[in-house]
């Protein structure tokens, strides 16, 4: 079974740790996963900047390590993405800001790349959100 996965929660809430349990067990039982897409607070996954307390999982390095390693495709929301302050190179030389700080593994780009996985995938699963 195809799945996409979309996650509108910040890594440090459950809704992340769920998610991505949930993405490996996915892989564990031999399905695919076609996309993975950070919305809203979500995009706060791929910020190379977020820094967990010693006592706490960190979430945004799991994920990280887990797109790598499973060579998967882990997509951005850019307008998201952009409003909280996560950046590739190409956005902040467009808004001339001083920094890049998406993490590697991950890519900006629009929310059409969320309908498109829920196309190509037979089920899209969310976590997180309002």
């Amino acid at each position: 079974m195809k799945f996409a996965i979309a996650l509108f929660s910040p890594p440090h809430s459950p809704a992340a740790r769920r998610a991505l349990r949930f993405a490996q067990a996915v892989l564990q039982q031999g399905h695919e996963i076609v996309r993975i897409f950070l919305y809203q607070d979500g995009v706060h996954t791929a910020s190379a900047n977020v820094v967990f307390p010693q006592d706490e999982s960190d979430m945004a390095l799991q994920w990280r390590q887990f797109i790598q390693a499973h060579q998967l495709d882990g997509v951005v929301c850019v307008a998201a993405a952009l409003r909280r302050g996560v950046l590739d190179q190409q956005e902040a030389t467009r808004h001339a800001r001083p920094a890049v700080n998406l993490a590697g593994g991950w890519s900006l780009s629009g929310l059409g790349q969320l309908h498109d996985a829920a196309q190509q995938s037979e089920r899209l699963v969310c976590f997180g959100g309002s």
